[in-house]
């Protein structure tokens, strides 16, 4: 995809680093460094002791000594040379490797061309798109539909707006699913797009009052073709990327591999070896890449009602 020296969008909150990495429990308080507070050794009248004072001098220096500045880290500095504290260009988002940030400037970039195909979409019919922001974090994030960890891959929250992805899940999509490449990482983001346009034209909130009253069953039914909607809104960015000429040879193709290796007729089967057909709440894989390649051929959103006959 022809993305570099294109608009980026404003709309990201990185909160990497925010919460706790690798292993230990994911839904605890996020990491950082804090300073203790509460206990300590005080006076009766609520005064820090001599000796208290003494300890926390020497702790300055020998912390200064190994090139840790407290008096940075009070100001909001950080602990700048700790390792596993992530480095911040000065603008209060914390800054990875330059493989990372290629990758946000690559998701930011998405994330704009998103808006501006949703934006011509809405103003064409009389409405008002309202962009959704992109929260990358790092081993566990707290949104309004709660807490999550990496482990549950990219979602869309709507209670809040927001999609939330950990950019760690595009290695584990080119190397544990097989489906590489920057289109097939867009199509992933434009996916979770597509939920917030669902949102917005109230295709999420009637669902999420109508499984209130289903089974199971049904209610796997019928989130299987809210996936396949988001899957064909997905197509339609796709449509209006291609006639802006960024698409390169090749593309396309990433975005349907990637749709199929996540059918959840392939996930089942290469994770458990047999599949429940009964559990599909996605798709499966067929049914995925033929509604994201028919939003692609068609780019109108009337011919994305996965709610009316077979799917």
């Amino acid at each position: 995809m022809e993305w570099k020296g294109r608009r980026q969008s404003g709309n990201i909150e990185d909160q990497r680093g925010a919460g706790p990495r690798g292993g230990g429990n994911p839904f605890g308080r996020g990491g950082g460094f804090r300073l203790p507070g509460g206990g300590g050794m005080r006076r009766a009248g609520g005064g820090m002791s001599f000796g208290t004072l003494i300890f926390l001098v020497i702790l300055y220096f020998v912390l200064k000594a190994m090139g840790i500045d407290m008096l940075q880290v009070l100001e909001g500095g950080g602990p700048a040379n700790m390792p596993g504290f992530e480095q911040s260009d000065g603008s209060g988002a914390p800054q990875g490797t330059a493989e990372e940030e290629e990758m946000k400037a690559f998701m930011a970039t998405v994330l704009a061309e998103t808006e501006d195909t949703w934006n011509g979409i809405f103003q064409a019919s009389g409405e008002q798109y309202e962009e959704p922001r992109l929260v990358l974090f790092s081993g566990s994030v707290r949104s309004a539909c709660g807490f999550a960890s990496s482990a549950s891959g990219p979602f869309y929250c709507p209670g809040d707006r927001r999609v939330y992805l950990d950019m760690g899940f595009f290695d584990e999509l080119a190397q544990k699913f097989e489906a590489s490449g920057d289109f097939a990482q867009a199509y992933v983001l434009a996916h979770e797009v597509g939920h917030h346009v669902q949102n917005l034209i109230g295709v999420l909130p009637k669902f999420n009052e109508m499984r209130q009253r289903m089974s199971e069953a049904e209610s796997n039914q019928m989130s299987v073709r809210v996936e396949l909607q988001a899957d064909c809104f997905a197509g339609i960015w796709g449509k209006y990327t291609e006639q802006k000429g960024l698409l390169e040879r090749g593309d396309l193709e990433e975005a349907l591999n990637a749709a199929t290796q996540i059918g959840d007729d392939t996930l089942q089967k290469r994770m458990q070896g047999y599949v429940v057909p009964e559990s599909f709440n996605h798709g499966t894989s067929e049914q995925r890449m033929r509604w994201f390649k028919r939003g692609f051929d068609s780019g109108k959103m009337s011919d994305c009602d996965t709610f009316s006959g077979g799917v």
